[in-house]
């Protein structure tokens, strides 16, 4: 059950990183999408979307690989 309930929480901000890409795509070739009034301020929202997700879900597994001693020694915890 943990197991699924993980998954769950990384579908999230993979799905809100995947966004963050397509909006900024779509601003590359001026597809304005209809919440936003002009491109730059979708780029903005994007490349936002984008950089959260992909923090949270770098930050999940360096906190799981932490936990379980496969990092290298510099990033290991000081107890």
């Amino acid at each position: 059950m943990t197991r699924i309930i993980a998954l769950l929480i990384l579908l999230i901000p993979g799905f809100l990183a995947a966004m963050g890409i397509k909006l900024m795509r779509d601003m590359t070739f001026g597809i304005l999408q209809p919440p936003f009034p002009y491109l730059g301020l979708q780029f903005l929202i994007g490349l936002l979307l984008f950089i959260s997700g992909l923090w949270f879900i770098a930050g999940f597994i360096f906190h799981r690989d932490r936990k379980r001693n496969k990092v290298q020694t510099r990033f290991k915890s000081k107890k």
